[in-house]
């Protein structure tokens, strides 16, 4: 086990606050052997479309049953893609960076994987990339009972239903969106990197708590 380590469960193109989670650490084990929770992050995010906060979800085969987040197969008998593709061009067309960004996100969410841990971390691993932040990232390879002392376990935190202000990890930080006066935090990184492009690592800087303060 590396000293460092942040446990924390994967997500779909996860909200600022979750980089703000993976920033301090070199090590994250992204947790699969866990059992899928429906109306969680696993398979949601959000987006800030003219109109209101825009939820993009990814349909899901077998999610009324217990199974383990790794086994969750992508429903592709609803047109989700498109769907989806057709609302981030909405929202995000006249982004700064939407045209220089966007077909890196196309071309994964225009991937047919069968698993949605698959398609998450595809996601995941672009978003890193594209942040400049470089950390080790490996999937568990069982469930993780009692997490060493050397790691830390997030998982199960980062709830769309508990403010994000509870957590104590997240602290707004101001950058320029594409729709509306009032500022709406904690979108999807997708708002973020369209609308700040290389700037996007310094206001996930910007916007974490110190350890100090947690």
């Amino acid at each position: 086990m590396y000293p460092n380590t942040l446990l924390i469960d994967l997500q779909f193109l996860p909200c600022i606050e979750y980089f703000t989670w993976l920033l301090p650490y070199d090590h994250v084990e992204l947790e699969i052997y866990g059992n899928y929770q429906k109306q969680t992050y696993g398979n949601r995010c959000y987006i800030l479309s003219s109109q209101q906060i825009d939820r993009l979800t990814v349909p899901v085969i077998g999610g009324k049953k217990k199974v383990l987040y790794k086994d969750i197969q992508i429903d592709y008998q609803q047109k989700w893609p498109i769907c989806h593709w057709r609302s981030i061009c909405t929202a995000y067309g006249k982004a700064p960076y939407f045209e220089y960004l966007s077909g890196y996100f196309r071309e994964i969410l225009f991937t047919s994987y069968m698993y949605l841990f698959e398609l998450n971390l595809a996601l995941l691993k672009l978003c890193l990339k594209l942040l400049k932040l470089k950390k080790d990232v490996k999937l568990t390879s069982e469930y993780i009972s009692n997490p060493a002392t050397s790691m830390v376990d997030a998982r199960n935190i980062i709830q769309p239903q508990v403010p994000f202000s509870q957590r104590y990890r997240y602290q707004p930080f101001y950058y320029q969106q594409v729709f509306g006066t009032v500022f709406t935090a904690n979108l999807s990184i997708l708002d973020l990197l369209f609308c700040e492009g290389p700037n996007a690592y310094d206001i996930i800087k910007k916007s974490c708590i110190s350890s100090e303060e947690l």
